[in-house]
């Protein structure tokens, strides 16, 4: 399978507009992070916040290089934002968007606040995390200027301790306890790993023979 994702296209991210929704803005659900590779948990997450807090769309935004971890990203780009494009796809209100892709370097999620906000200033924008990012968040890049650009949003986990410095607003969801690491291992020791990714992204890993070393 090929990748979906153009790359050669303007590197920027369409932005709504006032003009383009009569007068008024939108409710846009943020969610940033690697997605090496993406899973049901990433989704149920979105999907919670966004019907719970009548979000009008959620935006998945890659990292092009994460601030907060260590080890290398083996994998392209490309193979993400594809897999991420075959993971949302048949949700009308999920977007992805490259805008931290293709502005290289290190991915810091107030940079893209500061873009979007001076962008479409009528949008009101809501930044969901997991439960370890709530736990981190203050020590993010000019947390204190995110937070007021943002609503927080916390996706709460059901016996995880949550030390939040910052007002949050709390979302409730099924506790999946999965992570990429747990993905890349699996199919690193050949243990399936369908029904823990969509079952296209579960494909396209297999096709392309990612995670395998």
């Amino acid at each position: 399978m090929d990748s979906l994702v153009d790359f050669s296209k303007e590197p920027g991210v369409k932005v709504q507009t006032e003009e383009d929704h009569r007068g008024r803005g939108k409710q846009i659900g943020i969610m940033g992070g690697t997605f090496n590779p993406v899973h049901i948990a990433h989704l149920v997450a979105a999907e919670q916040a966004m019907t719970k807090l009548h979000l009008d769309e959620v935006w998945f935004i890659p990292d092009n290089i994460p601030p907060h971890k260590d080890a290398p990203i083996k994998i392209s780009a490309r193979d993400r934002a594809t897999m991420l494009d075959l993971a949302t796809r048949e949700n009308p209100r999920f977007r992805v968007k490259l805008l931290e892709l293709f502005r290289g370097g290190v991915s810091y999620t107030i940079d893209t606040m500061r873009y979007l906000t001076k962008k479409a200033p009528e949008n009101t924008y809501y930044l969901i995390m997991g439960s370890d990012q709530v736990n981190s968040f203050h020590k993010w890049k000019d947390a204190d200027e995110l937070a007021k650009l943002c609503t927080l949003v916390g996706i709460r986990r059901p016996g995880y301790p949550q030390d939040p410095h910052y007002s949050m607003i709390w979302v409730d969801a099924p506790d999946i306890r999965l992570s990429s690491t747990y993905i890349r291992r699996a199919v690193a020791t050949g243990t399936s790993i369908r029904y823990l990714v969509p079952d296209p992204v579960r494909k396209y890993i297999e096709e392309k023979g990612l995670y395998r070393d």
